[in-house]
């Protein structure tokens, strides 16, 4: 047996080719302008794409049928994708506007859970002439619920209905246009835990059909397409089109929150800053202290999070220690200051910075200051928290626990 003796030969193999060239062109993203001409940043260019590489067919193929639903994560400590926040997790699940299904599960702990449905993927978002972000993304928010809405049993079970006639209990409403569920956990504290949930349609009466090489070429156009308009988004889409992110200012936050009527619906109100460092700077982030849960977390040039399961890369309050003042004193930079609130820059000289207040939309008002590492103790108040070097080590042990129970690691 070889090629050619079966009639898909010819467009499995046309398929894959061209999947392979998008995969090529998406490789030359790494060397953009935005991305810093350093060992470190162009290593993470690649990292970037060869991990979604891994799960491009979990989107386009094992999870696509919206008839046999499945819940993917599509964020985690070694998988960066869609400004991902350090603190949040991100699940998703095809779905379409005619079926009913089921999610059952438990709750968990998270002090935010969000479950949206998102409908569909305009060329532009409404209203404007902003070219919608790449696959999966860029679709509207229709309908969403939030944990402290889940009408949940004593020890956290739950079921929520999506579609269909509306019921009692748990339910969201779809529309012709609905394609996907948006799930997200977000943390405050270390010992909270996410939920655990799963998803079926509920007249569910058969094996899900094996794929055919139809189905296959057509998931390898999606594939190629996702990984090629990735590398190419990010960061221009946000750079080019968002209000709240400026990067021709580096190390001060735009006077513009996001705060989108599509933001209300996900539950959040979120505000970048993009930094510059050089290996002996460091950058200071003052905010003062607000009832709200926020969070505040270090990316890398493609906006993706930085590793947080071995650095302090990310703070909440929960997490955060204040002086008398009660202002929130962040410390960006590259080698271990000795304050409880550093963020760990990762040795990479340029990133983002974002804020994400939840559920609120209070916007923090930030004050900056560049400074040399050497400086800090001098320009700091005197009661700003310290850690030892064990307290830091315990820290670190704290976080990498935390971390492998969200993810069962």
């Amino acid at each position: 047996m070889a090629f050619g003796d079966d009639p898909s030969d010819q467009g499995l193999r046309e398929g894959w080719r061209a999947f392979c060239r998008q995969l090529e062109a998406a490789g030359e993203q790494a060397f953009k302008d935005y991305n810093p001409a350093n060992p470190l940043q162009r290593a993470d260019a690649f990292r970037f794409l060869t991990q979604n590489l891994g799960q491009a067919f979990d989107f386009a193929l094992e999870t696509r049928d919206t008839r046999y639903p499945a819940i993917h994560r599509f964020c985690t400590p070694y998988c960066k994708l869609g400004g991902d926040a350090a603190d949040f997790t991100y699940q998703q699940a095809w779905i379409d506007g005619e079926s009913v299904y089921r999610i059952s599960g438990n709750r968990g702990s998270a002090r935010f859970f969000n479950i949206t449905v998102q409908g569909e993927r305009p060329a532009c978002q409404p209203g404007t002439d902003i070219p919608s972000l790449h696959d999966p993304f860029g679709d509207i928010p229709e309908a969403n619920i939030f944990g402290h809405q889940l009408q949940c049993a004593w020890d956290g079970s739950f079921e929520l209905y999506i579609g269909g006639p509306e019921r009692a209990g748990n339910w969201l409403p779809t529309t012709a246009k609905s394609r996907k569920l948006f799930i997200r956990n977000g943390f405050d504290r270390w010992d909270e835990l996410p939920a655990t949930i799963s998803i079926e349609r509920v007249d569910m009466d058969s094996p899900r059909p094996l794929p055919t090489p139809e189905t296959l070429v057509e998931a390898m156009g999606w594939a190629g397409n996702f990984l090629e308009s990735m590398m190419r988004d990010w960061p221009d889409h946000s750079y080019h089109h968002s209000p709240a992110v400026d990067p021709d200012h580096v190390n001060a936050f735009p006077g513009t929150a996001a705060n989108e009527d599509s933001d209300r619906k996900r539950g959040r109100l979120a505000a970048s800053l993009c930094w510059e460092l050089a290996a002996d700077e460091a950058l200071i982030v003052e905010f003062d202290q607000h009832s709200g849960f926020w969070m505040m977390a270090s990316m890398g040039a493609f906006f993706t999070s930085m590793d947080y399961l071995y650095r302090p890369v990310s703070h909440t309050p929960a997490r955060t220690a204040m002086g008398a003042d009660g202002v929130v004193r962040l410390v960006l930079c590259a080698q271990d200051p000795g304050l409880h609130n550093w963020v760990d820059t990762q040795g990479f000289t340029r990133g983002n910075l974002i804020y994400r207040n939840l559920l609120s939309t209070e916007n923090a008002e930030f004050r900056t200051r560049l400074v040399k590492t050497a400086e800090l103790d001098a320009v700091l108040p005197a009661d700003t928290p310290r850690v030892t070097a064990e307290q830091r080590r315990q820290q670190l042990w704290t976080r990498f626990n935390a971390i492998r129970r969200r993810y069962a690691m």
